[in-house]
């Protein structure tokens, strides 16, 4: 598998980098998953974007510029035979000496970029839904930052594995008398259904904004479906007629199983029977434009 690290592509065999790269000793960076189809990065820009908007949350300098980027990811992709990938995008503050503060002149940042198979969500789980748990969001509050400090994450995605799931659904303890809300998936964004209307959680410190909850919103717009964006209440999530969770690898999920107990009539629903084909069609439109 051939690689890139700092300005070089390589075997990932032939890979290093030092033990006082600060994304090893203090998760000090950020990355960003991009999806590729037909040999085409999915929605670039738009993950360029939030890139920047991760780099300037930790205040580390862009070392690349737009143009610079598309050629990497470009080059990087032209690399590797399958027509469908994911690439992982990861920058570091770099190699320095053991310190909280920032080096002091800034050092290079280390840029880290592979690319691997993006294999499309199986039919039966299409099919039959997924099944999700709940638990308390005990992350920071700067969850808008694709930060690769992510043991947190880690932690509330395992909860998932060892209950046999997809995923864990956040639910974040209110404050001064607000009731708890959910944020999102410990690896992905969540919508809920109620009434055939389609209700997102608002972008804000508390959740990743993700690229696919971008275009289920807009697909949902263009295609006169209801939707709307603000706070979800814990009890609307387990009174929801459907879950639907999204992310640039699972794309649209339907999550049919909450806690043990079906979500609505226990099987894949309207509104997901009406988006998937949706961001399909999306999606192939978009890589035969770009």
């Amino acid at each position: 598998m051939t690689i890139f690290l700092n300005g070089e592509y390589m075997p990932i065999e032939e890979a290093k980098i030092p033990v006082l790269d600060r994304g090893f000793i203090f998760g000090d960076g950020v990355y960003e998953v991009i999806p590729v189809y037909s040999k085409r990065a999915f929605r670039l820009e738009e993950h360029l974007h939030r890139l920047q908007h991760s780099l300037d949350g930790i205040r580390l300098d862009n070392p690349y510029s737009m143009d610079e980027w598309t050629a990497i990811i470009n080059k990087l992709v032209a690399a590797h035979q399958d027509e469908d990938q994911y690439l992982y995008l990861h920058i570091t503050r770099g190699a320095a000496k053991r310190d909280h503060a920032f080096p002091n002149p800034p050092v290079s940042p280390t840029v880290f970029m592979m690319s691997r198979p993006l294999l499309s969500p199986l039919t039966a789980l299409l099919e039959s839904g997924v099944c999700a748990v709940t638990a308390t969001d005990n992350r920071w509050l700067r969850c808008d930052i694709k930060s690769i400090a992510l043991l947190p994450n880690v932690l509330l995605r395992q909860t998932a594995v060892d209950a046999g799931c997809a995923e864990t659904i956040l639910i974040r303890q209110g404050i001064d008398g607000e009731g708890d809300f959910m944020t999102e998936g410990a690896a992905s964004n969540i919508f809920v259904v109620k009434d055939g209307t389609l209700i997102a959680p608002p972008k804000d410190n508390l959740m990743l904004p993700g690229i696919t909850y971008d275009v289920i919103l807009e697909l949902a717009a263009a295609n006169d479906i209801p939707s709307l964006v603000r706070k979800i209440d814990v009890a609307e999530v387990f009174s929801a007629d459907e879950l639907l969770m999204t992310s640039s690898t699972k794309e649209v999920m339907s999550i049919t199983k909450l806690d043990g107990k079906p979500v609505g009539t226990g099987k894949p629903g309207a509104m997901f029977a009406k988006l998937h084909p949706l961001y399909q069609t999306f999606k192939r439109d978009v890589m035969r434009a770009s």
